[in-house]
């Protein structure tokens, strides 16, 4: 990956992890309860990442092939559990574009997951 595009990629993830982690705390009422409503339950009430992870995308304009391929090289490194490589490709009907799409959409909503609660961790050290 070029540096130009690492960079604009830490910028995405960079925006995406603050705009989270402002919208959890307003809506479970401090960085603990946030942090523990997305370890606990990530698709749940007042929580939603995978619909967060699908909006940001598609407001930077890469929930399509070339963006997902960007983010793809980005997260070359992470994997993703058997369960969720099952349940992308276990259907029959897709297109290279769609599987392509939702693989990179669960690798960034499970990096956002990981770097979300890492930001809650350090806010809910110095929250009173």
């Amino acid at each position: 990956m070029e540096l130009y595009q690492r960079q604009q990629f830490d910028f995405l993830l960079m925006t995406a992890v603050e705009r989270f982690t402002e919208r959890l705390v307003q809506r479970n009422a401090g960085a603990g309860p946030a942090r523990a409503r997305l370890a606990q339950t990530p698709q749940g009430e007042g929580v939603w990442l995978d619909e967060y992870a699908g909006a940001v995308l598609s407001d930077f304009l890469l929930d399509n092939v070339a963006g997902a391929c960007f983010l793809l090289q980005a997260m070359a490194n992470r994997s993703l559990d058997n369960t969720a490589i099952t349940a992308l490709a276990g259907a029959q009907g897709h297109t290279v574009e769609s599987l392509l799409v939702a693989f990179a959409r669960r690798t960034f909503a499970d990096l956002l997951r990981a770097k979300t609660l890492e930001a809650l961790e350090q806010a809910s050290l110095f929250e009173g």
